[in-house]
């Protein structure tokens, strides 16, 4: 096992939507920043995957609407769970996020007037979901990787991250790893470390999330002794698909429900109107229970699930907002424009994390945490897409602050630590001849 070392300004540990955010400001304010990513960079993260859109009160469809709504909609939605100061920071600054966004090259859909056009999410109580399609997160990510290339930032990709690393006074002071592909043990010297690692999807056996979504970035702050807020609260996402085994818990986008998607039980019912009067579109948790029991009273299909329907939708229209949904469904022999789906809740977002400031500091001198990482913005559920708008909100104030504190930081690694840590993962390999890669 060879040892390889790093050096970096800002340490920003996952490439998804809030990580490519966070590098990009960072690097704006002159830091030399590098990713690190446990999958591909820009694939592995749950950005890339994220189908419904981006909320930001802009009310360019209904002109009622307003951040203040936005921001009631959020904490009723969360149960009132909410850090209201966290929540108050993304309803007012996802505005700016999406506009950076068309800045960095990402097309979202328009009316015919030109304004940016918003489809109806659950909890919502005004039309406010900006939208590419159903393909919202690839969007965004292809804009970010885009940024991230021009401003030269280095990324190091199919690596494990196994902890941080602090200096005698307990300090962040970087990271170390191995990599997947040849278990060469790695390490990163940074002022400013900022998880952005995602979720924890695949403690389930049913999961909408990429598959390096194991909760490392939990783990990873809590061994470092920071504090975590509200890691009970797991959402499960009501429609995920059923069937073949290999796409089972597969993410069907909200939007299908946003666009006038039915949930039908086996009996032919269109059942949501009994549990909720928002119906299809009342708050995730609402419908994820809803359709969970009506599936354990004996009202579910064959399979385990209940049917969403856009038959009675135009083709037309499936085919231009719910293109993904089509040929995801078209890849498995089922035309939805046919057809109903069968679907069933898969877990989906992790509404608990480190514990952040309005600045994403963590509760350890150097640490950041931005995105799903975090914890405090969704209470006990979140509304359909508050993740995208978060992904940029609470990114770019992460790159800023882990930033402004390298500037002033000057954390040396615990070389002991380090040793004890290289040990460990050491012992862990064997002298073969096969290889993963």
């Amino acid at each position: 096992m060879e040892r390889e070392t790093y050096p970096a300004d800002v340490l920003v540990i996952g490439s998804g939507g809030a990580g490519c955010r966070a590098a990009i400001e960072a690097s704006k304010h002159g830091c030399d920043v590098i990713i690190v990513s446990k999958g591909l960079s820009f694939k592995s993260g749950c950005t890339t995957l994220a189908e419904g859109g981006y909320n930001a009160a802009f009310a360019y469809v209904d002109e009622k609407d307003s951040t203040e709504a936005h921001f009631q909609d959020t904490l009723r939605g969360g149960g009132y769970l909410n850090d209201k100061k966290l929540a108050r920071i993304l309803v007012e600054e996802a505005l700016a996020g999406l506009n950076e966004l068309e800045g960095f090259g990402a097309l979202f859909d328009r009316q015919e007037s030109g304004l940016l056009n918003q489809r109806p999410f659950g909890g919502q109580t005004y039309r406010r979901t900006c939208f590419q399609g159903d393909r919202t997160g690839h969007e965004m990510m292809t804009a970010l990787k885009e940024e991230v290339i021009k401003e030269d930032i280095p990324t190091v990709e199919e690596v494990m991250i196994t902890s941080l690393l602090w200096d005698e006074e307990g300090q962040v002071a970087g990271a170390c790893g191995f990599s997947l592909r040849s278990t060469d043990f790695l390490v990163f010297e940074a002022s400013s470390t900022i998880l952005a690692t995602g979720g924890a999807g695949w403690l389930y056996p049913v999961t909408s999330n990429a598959l390096q979504k194991t909760g490392d970035g939990y783990a990873l702050a809590y061994r470092a002794g920071a504090d975590l807020l509200d890691m009970e609260q797991v959402q499960f996402h009501p429609t995920g698909m059923l069937y073949p085994d290999s796409r089972r818990g597969v993410l069907v986008t909200e939007a299908v429900r946003g666009e006038g998607g039915k949930l039908i039980n086996a009996l032919g019912e269109r059942f949501m109107a009994n549990y909720d009067p928002r119906g299809e579109l009342a708050t995730r948790d609402v419908v994820a229970r809803s359709i969970y029991n009506e599936i354990r009273e004996g009202r579910g299909t064959e399979r385990g699930g209940v049917y969403l329907d856009v038959t009675h939708l135009p083709a037309e229209l499936i085919e231009e907002k719910l293109e993904t949904m089509l040929f995801q469904f078209l890849d498995v022999g089922l035309d939805i424009r046919k057809e109903p789906m069968e679907v069933a809740p898969t877990a989906h977002h992790v509404m608990g994390g480190s514990l952040i400031t309005a600045n994403c500091a963590t509760t350890i001198k150097n640490l950041y945490a931005a995105g799903e990482a975090a914890g405090g913005v969704h209470g006990a559920n979140r509304l359909g897409g508050n993740a995208l708008a978060e992904t940029q909100v609470f990114g770019r104030r992460a790159g800023e602050s882990a930033a402004k504190n390298a500037l002033k930081s000057s954390a040396s690694i615990n070389k002991g630590q380090l040793r004890l840590e290289e040990d460990r993962i050491s012992d862990l390999f064997k002298e073969g001849d096969l290889y993963p890669h």
